[in-house]
This record gives structure tokens, sequence and C-alpha cells, in this order.
């Protein structure tokens, strides 16, 4: 027991074996994960590798719906990630699977977004149309970075007229080599606020998405690794599998500490190279919680963090992350609460600084 009188979080456990050893497939965002826009993340290509020489497959699971499998396909090879087009799922895919069951085979759809949107829903034997006046029975709505009025206004229009709102995924935004840029989920909220309709979402977390990962890869133990909580984290807690958060991306170590129990992590690292080592465990010592040479205390709604003791090596840098989730999490294991968190010695204090946690 914890602490608190509560099961200690699935973080505490760890891993005493790298994951590559233990799941049979990894699921892996793109953006954030793989690569940040053109660029991959710096010794991504090379750890990847080495996880399938070790036997572990690899999906590549992105709810980004600009381009096609094949496109996707390309640029992580031209990026040293060797992939061909079956081993690319798209929220575009899923979306279109999803919308050939509502309005049936050669239904009339309006395709917003990337080319990566019309193809997907083309090879669903959909009728990809441009205009609201072509009478669509869905409007399906994906990133695209050339999306501007002109699409959203026909979409808004064919969604007043009665067509369905279906969106391949809401994430507000998406990582690039300029920072945050506005996602799907912004473009998508456009549309909705106009028409006063919500759509239906089909990408992650929705849990369709990730059972047809699970089936295109043939997965019997599968590790999601993602930037997101609320899509890569969630989706992989709502569907039951394994997750490993990775901070190359979109979240932050402030959003991890206030994520309620669905965006709750199993593991953490800084890149998605995670998935070959060993992670610590935290465990509870005298009414606080320690992993590494680090101790994290919870009093009323703080945190205290210090150093206490020599730190094992070679660390990745987040075990004192790891104990103040850990902490935190214990004293509020049903829903998410933000946090101060305060430095008790001057060690403490810079790793705070380099999460970007300020110290109270």
């Amino acid at each position: 027991m914890t602490p608190s009188g509560h099961q200690p979080p699935s973080l505490a456990a760890g891993a005493s074996t790298p994951p590559v050893h233990t799941y049979d497939v990894a699921l892996l965002d793109l953006d954030g994960v793989v690569y940040v826009g053109p660029v991959a993340v710096p010794g991504i290509p090379a750890a990847l590798a080495h996880a399938a020489g070790e036997g572990m497959r690899l999906g590549y699971v992105t709810n980004n719906a600009a381009r096609t499998p094949e496109q996707v396909a390309a640029h992580l090879t031209e990026l040293g990630v060797p992939a061909g087009p079956d081993d690319v799922i798209t929220s575009s895919q899923a979306a279109a699977s999803v919308v050939a069951e509502l309005v049936g085979a050669g239904g009339r759809v309006l395709a917003v977004g990337g080319p990566g949107v019309a193809a997907a829903l083309s090879a669903a034997g959909l009728t990809v149309v441009e205009r609201a006046e072509d009478s669509p029975a869905a409007v399906v709505q994906g990133y695209g970075p050339n999306v501007g009025w002109t699409q959203l206004a026909e979409a808004v229009v064919a969604v007043r007229g009665g067509a369905r709102h279906v969106a391949t995924n809401t994430d507000a935004t998406i990582p690039s080599p300029r920072g945050v840029l506005p996602g799907n989920g912004a473009l998508v909220g456009v549309v909705s606020a106009v028409t006063g309709q919500q759509p239906l979402v089909t990408g992650k977390p929705d849990p369709a998405m990730h059972a047809e990962c699970v089936r295109r890869t043939g997965a019997r133990r599968p590790l999601v690794v993602g930037d997101r909580l609320d899509t890569d984290i969630e989706g992989a807690r709502r569907a039951g599998s394994a997750s490993l958060l990775v901070f190359s991306g979109v979240a932050t170590p402030a959003e991890l500490l206030a994520a309620g129990p669905v965006h709750r992590p199993d593991l953490l690292a800084p890149d998605a190279a995670g998935m070959l080592t060993t992670h610590p465990e935290v465990t509870a010592v005298e009414g606080a919680w320690r992993c590494g040479g680090w101790q994290a205390v919870a009093q009323g709604e703080e945190l205290t963090l210090r150093s206490v003791g020599p730190r094992s090596e070679p660390t990745d840098g987040l075990d004192g992350l790891r104990a103040l989730a850990v902490a935190h999490w214990a004293r509020h294991p049903d829903r998410g609460h933000p946090v101060v968190v305060r430095a008790g010695d001057d060690d403490a204090a810079e790793a705070l600084a380099g999460w970007g946690l300020s110290a109270g």
C-alpha cells in the first residue's frame, strides 16, 4: 500500500526488463515521437533499428490525416526508418472505415484536409466530393497544412444541410521545429462552432483506432509509445494496453503531474529510445516516495522534492519526476489535480527548472 493508503500507480512498478524484450509490438505515434516536422528526433532511427533487430515489430500510428500511408512510409524511409505502407495506420483510414459503415458503399463524402483524407475514403469504396452542393452524406475532416476558409465553408454548409460531421481527430496542436502549431482540433472547432454540432471522432483515443492497429500488426502484447496524454496515453488506457510517454513532443512534466487516471502512463522516457532501457521502480519509504537518488513527499496540496543520496548511473534524468508523479497520483487516485512543487535543496531546484516546473 502507499503512504496515502491506496494502491500505487502503475508508474511505480517501472520495468526491470527493457520493454523491447517484454512487448511484441510497439505502436508508435509519429509527430513528436519519431519525427518533428521534416526532421527525425535525434537518435530515434538507430533506436528503432535496434528494437527491430531485437525482434519487436514496429507499427506507426498517427492522428495526422494529411498524408497517405505511402507518403508517410516514404518519409520514414528517408529519415532512416525503413517502413512500408502496411506498417502505417492513419486516422483517415479509421475514419473511412467508420464512414463506410454509416453511409454504405459508394456513399458521397466531402473530404476536408490533406491528400490522405480523400485517398483513404476512396480506398474504402466511398465517393469523394468537393462541394456541399454534391449532397454528401458525411463530411470527413482531417489535418492538412493547406486547409483554409474555402474548405471550412464547404464543410459548414454540408453539415448544416444534414451531412454527418466526422473528425479524424481533435488534437488541438501539432509539434513543429518552430514550436507548437494549430492542429486538426482547432479547425474542427471552427466547423462545430458555426454548425452547433459536435463531430464523431474516430482517431486516437477512440478504441476503434487501437483495435485496427492491433489487427494490422497482429499484436498480442502491444506497447503504445506517444507524446500526448489525451490521445496516445488515454487511447492505450481505454484499450487496456501498456503505455510509454516520451517528452520529445507535446507533453510537459507539469501536464503529467496534473493528469487524471486515464492520462497516466505506465512508463516515462525522454524519447522512444526508452523502449531499450530498464525503468526504475518508485518505492514507498517512511511516508515518502523514492526513485533513484530522489525522494518526493506530499503534504497537503504541495510536493517537495529532495536529493537523498547517490543516483544510479546511467540515468535518463527523470527519476525525480517519477517520484513526484507517483507521490501526487497516490494522493489523488481517482482524479487529476493541480499541484505546487517545492525544492528541498539546490539539486532539486536545478532539476525542477530543467523540467519546466517552477519551485515554490
